[in-house]
């Protein structure tokens, strides 16, 4: 069962700390490093920072008993729909997904992607972020995370050889920080 005081976090925060977690020239910075890494391989990346769980989800963990991880992947997984996360033509797409009330991170890569990317490669990059998240310091956890990210699908989804001869990169989805 979630302690009072982490309910209180959820109650309490909202998208204004989301925001005040990854204010606008942030927000930016990391809009234009998704853009950079989706140059560089096939995958899409959505970055969702969210302040507390809507009420729905909290009442599903201290109504149903249903444990807080379960709550907080089942809001992840419903992001990753909302934000067509998984409408990339190879079901390359992955989310990273935060939570500040619960200090908690969520990564969500879809179907394509999971085949090639084993658990432990993403519960890596949870950690990383964890860490630096954990001691306050997002900017460094964002891009970072992001960078690792970018690793992966250039490990598991490159840039094909005839990409030069290409227009541009085919972005499939917005690049910018979703703050809720």
């Amino acid at each position: 069962m979630l302690h009072s005081s982490r309910l209180l976090h959820h109650l309490w925060l909202d998208e204004a700390d989301a925001r005040r977690a990854v204010p606008p020239a942030l927000a930016q910075r990391l809009a234009r490093l998704v853009a950079e890494s989706e140059a560089r391989h096939e995958g899409e990346v959505r970055l969702c920072v969210e302040g507390s769980l809507p009420i729905s989800y909290l009442w599903r963990h201290v109504r149903r008993r249903q444990p807080m991880p379960q709550v907080l992947r089942e809001r992840a997984l419903m992001l990753f729909a909302k934000l067509r996360v998984w409408d990339t033509r190879q079901r390359n797409g992955v989310l990273v997904y935060l939570n500040l009330a619960a200090r908690a991170i969520e990564i969500v890569p879809d179907r394509g992607l999971a085949e090639r990317a084993p658990p432990p490669e993403w519960a890596a990059v949870s950690e990383q972020l964890a860490g630096a998240l954990g001691a306050g310091r997002f900017e460094e956890g964002l891009t970072n995370a992001l960078a690792e990210v970018t690793a992966l699908l250039e490990k598991h989804f490159p840039e094909p050889p005839d990409a030069a001869c290409r227009p541009a990169p085919d972005n499939q989805l917005p690049d910018a920080v979703v703050l809720c």
